[in-house]
This record gives structure tokens, C-alpha cells and sequence, in this order.
């Protein structure tokens, strides 16, 4: 009875620290997260394949979307407990200077106040 608990907390162990994932569908997630604010312009060739696996990523907590696109570029706090994630999507201003306003484009990622993601947008030009 004692070998079974703990074989079975050594598989619980090794099951909570898998790596993080490599790709979902065609996106490469190593090359997204690698690409800090789309300043070494990865990121940009990774556009379509970001849009073609995008609804997989709707519907998943915040702590799992991080895990997977890495820490945002920039992090906002919403209304009614909204938050947002912006990633740019190619090298801009914010490159030398993260609070310069920067044209580039990006998607934002919009996580309800359960932290579900519930929407992703892209934005071409500073509202």
C-alpha cells in the first residue's frame, strides 16, 4: 500500500512539471514567446499561423495562455475585472522605448473576470 502512494505521487510530480508545449497546430510557441515585443520580427512570420489556431486558444484560462504565448507585452486591467494581453506583432517604437505609443500592429487578448479568454483582436493603429 505505501509503494502505490508513492509511485503515485512521483507520477503526479512528473505529470505537473511537463515542459511547455512546442506548438499548437502550426504555430511555433518557441519562436512566439523567443520574440519579446515582435522586436527580432519572428513574430511577423507567425501571423497567419497565430490566426489559424487562434480558436483554440478562446476558452482557456489566463494562466495557461501565458504559459503558452509567454508573458504579454503588455498587461491591462479592465473594467469589471477584464484583462487584456497584448503581444505586437512586428518591431515598432516600443522597441527602444517600451512606454513610447507605438503603430505597430498587435493582437489583444481579452480575458473575462473568471480569466476565461473570451476574444481576440487585432489592431493596426493606436485607437
Amino acid at each position: 500500500m505505501f509503494n502505490r502512494i508513492i509511485i503515485l505521487g512521483l507520477l503526479t510530480t512528473l505529470i505537473s512539471c511537463s515542459s511547455k508545449p512546442d506548438k499548437i497546430g502550426r504555430l511555433d510557441l518557441n519562436k512566439w514567446r523567443s520574440d519579446r515585443g515582435a522586436c527580432d520580427s519572428k513574430r511577423t512570420a507567425l501571423i497567419d499561423d497565430f490566426k489559424a489556431e487562434q480558436k483554440q486558444l478562446l476558452g482557456k484560462f489566463i494562466d495557461e495562455v501565458g504559459e503558452l504565448l509567454g508573458r504579454p507585452d503588455i498587461h491591462q486591467l479592465g473594467e469589471r475585472n477584464e484583462k487584456f494581453y497584448v503581444y505586437f506583432l512586428e518591431k515598432g517604437t516600443h522597441c527602444d522605448d517600451i512606454k513610447a505609443p507605438s503603430k505597430a500592429r498587435k493582437v489583444i487578448l481579452k480575458f473575462n473576470a473568471v480569466g476565461l479568454l473570451s476574444e481576440i483582436t487585432y489592431q493596426d493603429r493606436p485607437l
